[in-house]
């Protein structure tokens, strides 16, 4: 049986489709924390059992990689920032003013940012169905934030959840385009020194927060919710993905990305309740639709090009 499990784990399909599932539940659990903290308690108290347990973890490695680490930390603060701090907080100040769904189908448009933010800072050739791909996409995000009343935006502007969300947004994909520059060290290491900066960059901020609001009420119940986002976004998606794509490759690996809209709004409905409405589905379906023709483009290119 052990041997079963471990066959099971070895697929870089299956690492791959753990990966999104995890991240798509970081939405639901999001939503449920924020009726008990606020984003900066909840993201403060994820990193803090993540450290623990990915520095546990990874100690032999980190011990090997401090050189590296060390003569590299203003990039890895630099991406802990953008990526695990900017992001997770955005994140879940937004489900304090829309749903689950909507963040976990916006978040879809990652890679569509990143395309772009490749295509200004770098001049990263582009064609033109990519750009249709975009536009395809974009719509889709328009429609979902709109509730499918894109003169919304025209009248009252965007919900401020959504708004907030497009601000994470634009911080992963800073710190997606960034990790061209990411220094040469374990996966573990990687993800350790990430984390260890985002409690960094948090500790000013939570002695903030406690003082005007008393330190966050921990118990049985709401403790599970950190838990569950130390283990499985902050570190077991880290690792899985990264596992996958190296054993398949970025163009292959990185489609499995468009899962996490799909798991978030399903596991949305599931656990949450929330009604998944038509224009849900429009606009997911668009999402997806652009993303994976642009992705397309690139793989028949690369292809023509003899670079697989």
């Amino acid at each position: 049986m052990s041997d079963s499990r471990h066959t099971a784990l070895s697929s870089p399909y299956l690492l791959l489709t753990l990966a999104p599932l995890f991240w798509g539940g970081n939405a639901v659990v999001g939503k449920l924390a924020v009726s008990e903290w606020n984003a900066i308690e909840f993201t403060f108290l994820r990193w803090v059992f993540a450290v623990a347990l990915i520095g546990f973890i990874a100690r032999a490695h980190l011990k090997k990689d401090w050189p590296v680490i060390r003569e590299n930390w203003w990039k890895l603060c630099l991406m802990g920032g953008f990526g695990f701090v900017g992001f997770n907080l955005c994140l879940y100040g937004a489900l304090h003013y829309t749903s689950a769904i909507n963040v976990s189908i916006e978040q879809a448009a990652i890679p569509v940012f990143i395309m772009v933010l490749n295509r200004i800072l770098f001049s990263q050739q582009v064609f033109g169905l990519q750009i249709l791909g975009v536009v395809i996409a974009g719509i889709g995000v328009v429609i979902t934030v709109t509730q499918g009343n894109p003169a919304i935006l025209l009248n009252e502007g965007l919900n401020r959840g959504d708004a907030i969300m497009i601000i994470a947004i634009v911080f992963y994909s800073v710190y997606s385009v960034s990790l061209r520059w990411r220094p040469q060290i374990h996966d573990l290491s990687f993800i350790f020194s990430l984390a260890v900066v985002s409690l960094a960059v948090l500790l000013p901020l939570i002695a903030w927060n406690t003082q005007s609001r008393g330190l966050p009420e921990i118990n049985s119940g709401n403790i599970l919710l950190v838990i569950y986002v130390a283990i499985f976004p902050s570190f077991l998606a880290q690792l899985f993905y990264a596992k996958g794509v190296a054993r398949i490759g970025a163009n292959r690996g990185g489609i499995f990305i468009n899962l996490v809209p799909i798991f978030g709004a399903l596991l949305a409905v599931l656990v949450l309740g929330e009604a998944f409405q038509i224009y849900h589905m429009i606009g997911l379906i668009m999402v997806l639709a652009g993303i994976s023709l642009a992705e397309w483009v690139v793989r028949q290119h690369n292809k023509k090009q003899g670079l697989g």
